[in-house]
């Protein structure tokens, strides 16, 4: 290689010179990814670093311009391919990786400029994409990193935010293939059944219907392990009731547990049973 050359296109790419063909297109691809315009819209320095990339990898994968770099005689590109614009991510791999041509007719087609291609369809909300992602409840409060797999090898990390909950949907703006939005749908659960939403933890506790009309007490989960709690006489379904200081603390602040009571029936019931609920109902319409 010509150690007086303006621009190491390995270097670019983060390469040893002489890697193989699978390393290349494994560094461009997250290169590419990392410095793609669509991806960067706040990066002033990224246009620039996907148009190096770009050279890099047309130089280096294609034997000829390869050889012509190496041996100084010139950069292997006649013209800024992205005079015109910068294509959308998924076309520009489908063009690399799915659609390269050999013959120079098709090449010079393929490299047309950007502008003339016409804009995808609109895209309606059903198609829109969604990503289950579980957090912890430590997770979910303090907000923390994950990464999000798109298909087709991309894939883009996301903060979540602080006192997050479950059933949250996050919107990830024109991400997705042909500018589709992509959503996280998060779930903060616990193996016991509790459910993280900011500082509350919420529970549906099931009792049977005369343990909800005659009151008494049930045991129920505490991300600090189990408690009794007192259920009043009268008690329906849908009532809430409350477990102070149940919740998740942070930034000085403490929430609380929220029970959701539902009352039950049994599926089948025993000959004594149906005899039962026959007097209650025969009592309740007098």
């Amino acid at each position: 290689m010509d150690p007086a050359a303006p621009v190491d296109h390995w270097e670019v790419l983060g390469l040893e010179p002489g890697a193989d063909p699978a390393r290349l297109k494994q560094a461009f691809r997250r290169q590419a990814r990392r410095w793609h315009p669509d991806l960067n819209s706040n990066d002033p320095v990224a246009e620039e670093r996907f148009k190096r990339i770009n050279e890099a990898y047309e130089v280096l994968s294609d034997p000829r311009r390869r050889e012509a770099w190496e041996s100084g005689v010139g950069e292997g590109l006649a013209h800024d391919p992205f005079s015109g614009g910068f294509p959308d991510f998924h076309d520009y791999l489908d063009h690399l990786f799915g659609r390269r041509q050999n013959s120079r007719e098709d090449e010079a087609r393929e490299r047309r400029p950007v502008a003339s291609t016409p804009p995808p369809p609109p895209v309606m909300a059903h198609d829109d994409l969604e990503t289950t992602v579980e957090l912890s409840p430590d997770q979910a409060l303090e907000g923390t990193l994950v990464e999000v797999d798109l298909g087709e090898g991309l894939a883009v990390e996301v903060q979540t935010p602080a006192e997050a909950g479950d059933g949250w949907r996050l919107r990830l703006e024109g991400v997705a293939r042909g500018g589709r939005d992509h959503f996280l749908h998060l779930q903060v659960r616990t193996d016991d059944g509790l459910r993280i939403d900011g500082l509350r933890v919420l529970y549906r506790l099931d009792l049977p219907a005369p343990d909800g009309a005659l009151g008494g007490a049930a045991v129920v989960p505490t991300l600090d392990g189990p408690v009794r709690l007192r259920i009043p006489p009268g008690t329906s379904s849908g009532r809430l009731l409350r477990l102070r200081g149940k919740g998740l603390e942070h930034d000085g602040r403490r929430g609380d547990q929220i029970v959701e009571v539902r009352l039950v029936v049994p599926e089948e019931l025993q000959e004594a049973e149906s005899s039962l609920y026959s007097r209650l109902r025969d009592l309740l319409r007098d």
